[in-house]
């Protein structure tokens, strides 16, 4: 065979090599080949032999999906020791994309990861990432057909263009298939909820002369969701916190010009709605007062979504010649999810719509909080009521590639769509404000000086239940529709012997790639202009056309040294102006010993400004747990404290918008490390990362231009990232003086800087008669996290101060995961564990740092590290047939003793950006290979 295909044997290749097949045949890790053919991997464009580069490359095998316990694509990213930083998604409520599957890397959002699907950009979600950003939703991609996911930290920008910032996750799935197989799988949790079946059927073709070979693929899932009721932890309020379990506020009175003390109006103390939410409903005592309410109201909300899916998959291969193939993919993907934003997101008040009203029999100004139990909707309560998120979305590849001397050529054709339709509960304003007019307040009777309307409410209606159907009255669905698009043609050359050099051949390759996307976001009407009571919508449309150029060289100077150099210039038009960006990276391969491998590589990154961020209209969202500084203020609390102000938790309304003339977010990104590999069965690894990042596209957080306020207002210095003039503008308050809106746009304004180290092991070790054993971790530590939310600003530690990783997201600074597999015979058995380490505890949040003590003798400090259990066992019951059973978070782990440090108001006592209360689950599966030759 030509030496250009080959490789000869050495340890650090073989055991590299062995730990990749060890749970497939793990009797003959010890007798890998002495020789491998060149492959293309996920960081680099030209094929070559070595497994390890100057770029690091976690890879994940469908062994590993199988073995691990993974559920899903979701699942494998989102419990990836990369994954260090908090995320929304269907365990999280009431986010802008509850409905959608995210993950990320180091911390950052998860639109700095470039995902691939076969090598080629996945479609960007329609929805955008906390109503701001656009990602990638991963939920729609086939398990049972994935061959393997590939991992690239670091900045990558140089090959695969823009968002590549955080680095690229390529999903590679199969191509061929000798014969076919029958999946089945299903499972539930053992605390309840969450029942899963899963079928998948895949199916190979190849024709009598071997020139053509398909591959069909169907799967079809679905799974129940998982309720709050169904938890200890989250079917109550918070028995065990800082404060006493009190009841929610479901019927609440309110003073505002009394310190928002409670009123209690009703002269039955609560009897008449005493069934409410189950029967649970009793007279609530808080040091502010009293109020109806039920400690049980928390748990009608989901914490899983529920989920329907079906994907159809299909590659083929056509050998013209022998020098020349076509070939093709499509991926289908149809899915609806369920979920309910719960019982704090399901209510009516007077604040919403007035601000406050004058009560004449009392004689005082009154806000009014009515929350909808179950008992009020219907006959199935929160069931009758759940958001429908409906996504289809499509990708076709067409193309063609071949051979010519030593040149290698390929051209392709990628078109995709993807839609989104949002069936949302909402609450009509009009009719759900006359309906409470008609049956408590009653008719205006004047308005006073301050401009007040004036009732006499009826008290006994207040505290009532609901009439069977009235609830219907003021209800109903919003449709939202939105859409991505994308096509792309893509031209390579690659020659792996472009010329001689002592180490080996020169390897040359070169890109070229134009196309067009398309984002529209359209929400229904109602949630525009006001028709939808308390919740808004993101809106807005563009397009944009793009092309690149990019080229790399790799050059083997010594058998012991290599360079990697690349390059990349990508252009954007966005409406009449181009924004382009050239980047570059440099690779270095030092093998000093054949077993001992130094890598390191230096490059620049980009993110483009996405077509949110430059067509995002005026968007609104609501800033929850706000603190009114200001307001605060005038009653004597100081910013850096204000436990007790009656304003330290508004719900405040906010618009957004985006920015035309945005500029691309940049980045410099080195990384070094060493791979060592002493045994052909044994390697370790160990690399450095190192970040900084400019002009990112920041909106000010609600905290950040209401502190900016205070400051201004009282004539004292302003540090913070709003400028006094932008505090004029943007904050707006009534006659009152309540805050009535807050204004933040996209700016290019912040910076951050991060390092990071990761490691990772595989060893294994063939055990004779008794079978084999494979051990494999990976460890990833966040040094350093650093942001500065505008030039000027001190930077903000979003590793050691507690406050600032609460408000911009929530980090693991140490995540880890191991794996120990045993085969032997027809026996395969694997655990998996995956570790989150210390956290900071709500209560450091609460305080500003870690050496607060709460008044009731809580304190500051970091809740515990964090590991979880998976295992599996496979058994081959007859050549064609294998049986399963994993058993995912063996131990039933929750995280249960975070509560202590949050409130006894809290319904989810917990981190739950970074953790999950679905406890155990159990699941069984059947895989039956058919028509193999």
């Amino acid at each position: 065979m030509h030496q250009r295909s080959m490789i000869t044997r050495h340890p650090l290749t073989i055991a590299l090599f062995a730990s990749l097949i060890a749970v497939s045949s793990p009797v003959l890790a010890q007798d890998a080949p002495t020789s491998l053919d060149r492959v293309t991997v996920t960081g680099s464009l030209i094929p070559q032999t070595e497994i390890e580069t100057h770029t690091p490359v976690l890879t994940v095998t469908a062994e590993d999906i199988q073995t691990r316990g993974f559920t899903s694509v979701a699942d494998v990213l989102q419990q990836s020791s990369l994954t260090t930083g908090g995320l929304q998604g269907g365990q999280t409520s009431a986010s802008f994309t509850q409905g959608a599957e995210a993950a990320g890397m180091f911390g950052l959002s998860p639109g700095y990861t470039k995902y691939l699907i076969n090598g080629r950009p996945m479609l960007a979600y329609p929805a955008l990432y906390n109503g701001s950003d656009s990602f990638n939703n991963i939920s729609g991609i086939p398990i049972d057909i994935v061959d393997r996911i590939e991992i690239l930290p670091g900045g990558q920008s140089s090959l695969y263009g823009s968002d590549a910032i955080a680095g690229v996750v390529n999903i590679i799935l199969k191509d061929r298939l000798d014969g076919g197989s029958i999946n089945v799988r299903g499972g539930a949790y053992s605390e309840g909820g969450g029942s899963n079946f899963r079928f998948s059927v895949a199916k190979g073709f190849t024709s009598a002369d071997e020139r053509l070979n398909v591959l069909v693929n169907a799967q079809y899932e679905k799974t129940s969701p998982i309720w709050g009721y169904q938890r200890d932890l989250t079917k109550v309020n918070n028995p065990d916190g800082y404060s006493p379990q009190y009841v929610s506020n479901d019927f609440l009175v309110l003073q505002p010009d009394n310190e928002n003390r409670y009123a209690m109006m009703d002269p039955n103390l609560c009897a008449n709605v005493a069934g409410q939410f189950g029967g649970t409903t009793v007279l609530g005592t808080r040091p502010t007062g009293q109020a109806c309410g039920s400690i049980y109201g928390t748990g009608y909300k989901t914490i899983k979504n529920g989920k329907e899916s079906s994907q159809i998959y299909s590659s083929l291969t056509f050998d013209v010649n022998d020098n020349f193939q076509l070939f093709g993919d499509a991926l289908v993907n149809l899915e609806e999810v369920q979920y309910a934003t719960g019982s704090n997101y399901t209510w009516w008040g007077t604040s919403a719509g007035w601000g406050a009203f004058y009560d004449q029999g009392s004689d005082q100004y009154l806000n009014l909080q009515r929350v909808f139990a179950p008992e009020d909707i219907g006959p199935n309560g929160y069931k009758d009521i759940l958001n429908t998120d409906r996504n289809k979305a499509y990708q076709v590849t067409l193309g063609g590639r071949g051979s010519a001397g030593n040149w290698d050529y390929s051209a392709s054709f990628s078109r995709g769509e993807y839609k989104l339709t949002e069936r949302g509960f909402v609450r009509w304003a009009d009719p759900i404000d006359s309906y409470f007019e008609d049956h408590v307040l009653g008719p205006v009777l004047g308005v006073d000086d301050d401009g007040y309307n004036i009732y006499n409410p009826n008290w006994e209606a207040f505290y009532a239940p609901m009439p069977a159907g009235d609830f219907q009255s003021f209800t109903g669905y919003s449709y939202s529709e939105s859409r991505t698009w994308q096509n792309l043609g893509r031209v390579q050359l690659t020659n792996g012997s472009l010329f001689s050099l002592p180490g080996g051949d020169a390897g040359f390759a070169v890109v070229v790639e134009g196309g067009s996307e398309g984002w529209d976001y359209s929400p229904d009407p109602g949630l525009v202009d006001g028709s939808v009571w308390g919740t808004t919508a993101v809106s807005g449309a563009g397009h944009r056309s793009n092309y690149a150029v990019t080229s790399e060289l790799r050059l083997p100077l010594l058998d012991s040294l290599t360079v990697t150099a690349s390059g990349r210039y990508d252009a954007f038009k966005i409406q009449d102006s181009t924004i382009d960006k050239a980047t570059y990276s440099v690779g270095v391969e030092f093998r000093p010993i054949e077993s001992l491998l130094f890598r390191g590589k230096y490059g620049t990154a980009f993110r483009a400004p996405t077509l949110a961020d430059a067509f995002q209209g005026m968007s609104g969202y609501y800033a929850n747990s706000s603190t009114d500084y200001y307001r605060c203020g005038q009653l004597g609390y100081d910013p850096a404290n204000t436990l007790g102000c009656p304003y330290d938790n508004e719900s405040v309304f906010g618009v957004q918008s985006g920015n035309p003339d945005l500029e691309p977010i940049t980045a410099d990104v080195w990384n070094a490390g060493i791979v060592w590999a002493p045994l052909n069965n044994l390697s370790f690894s160990v690399d450095y990362y190192n970040w900084k990042i400019k002009n990112e596209v920041n909106t000010l957080s609600s905290d950040q231009l209401l502190l900016a306020e205070y400051y201004c207002r009282n004539g004292l210095s302003n540090n913070t990232s709003a400028s006094c003039d932008n505090v004029a503008d943007w904050v707006t308050r009534d006659g009152a003086g309540v805050l009535d809106e807050i204004y933040t746009p996209k700016m290019n304004v912040a910076s951050q800087n991060l390092q990071a180290l990761t490691a990772s092991f595989k060893y294994v070790q063939d055990m004779g008669r008794f079978g084999a054993l494979q051990f494999s971790g990976n460890y990833t530590n966040m040094l350093e996290r650093e942001l500065q939310p505008q030039p000027g600003d001190d930077y903000l530690d979003l590793l050691g101060d507690p406050y600032a990783m609460w408000i911009y997201d929530s980090y693991a600074k140490v995540r880890a995961d191991g794996s120990v597999a045993w085969a032997k015979g027809d026996w395969t058995t694997t655990l998996y564990a995956n570790y989150i380490g210390k956290t900071p505890n709500y209560m450091a949040y609460l305080g500003n740092g870690y050496d607060y003590i709460h008044p009731s003798g809580y304190k500051a400090g970091k809740w515990g590290s964090y590991t979880t259990y998976n295992l599996s066992v496979n058994y081959r019951a007859m050549e064609n047939l294998t049986l399963s059973l994993m058993v995912n978070n063996v131990f039933n782990k929750m995280p249960d003793n975070q509560r202590y440090s949050f409130a006894g108001t809290s319904g989810q006592p917990y981190n739950n950006y970074l953790y999950n209360a679905y406890g155990r689950a159990i699941y069984v599966q059947a895989k039956y290979e058919f028509g193999a030759k």
